[in-house]
């Protein structure tokens, strides 16, 4: 399908063509941070609570 011209050069068409681009780059990003795997910032944060060695019986388990 072909357009004319002046169609591809109006104001509306542009603000569409604008839509369509952000919408596409935010679909990408979307579907990028669903193949990631998840970031727990808690994981890199220890808490005052937390113990520095396991007390585990079992010396084979982390927590």
């Amino acid at each position: 399908m072909l357009f004319p011209e002046s169609l591809l050069h109006s104001h509306w068409f542009a603000i569409l063509a604008t839509f369509v681009a952000i919408n596409t780059v935010m679909y990408a990003a979307l579907a990028v941070a669903k193949i990631l795997p998840k970031v727990n910032p808690s994981d890199w944060i220890r808490k005052r609570s937390e113990r520095s060695e396991t007390r585990s019986i079992d010396p084979g388990s982390s927590r």
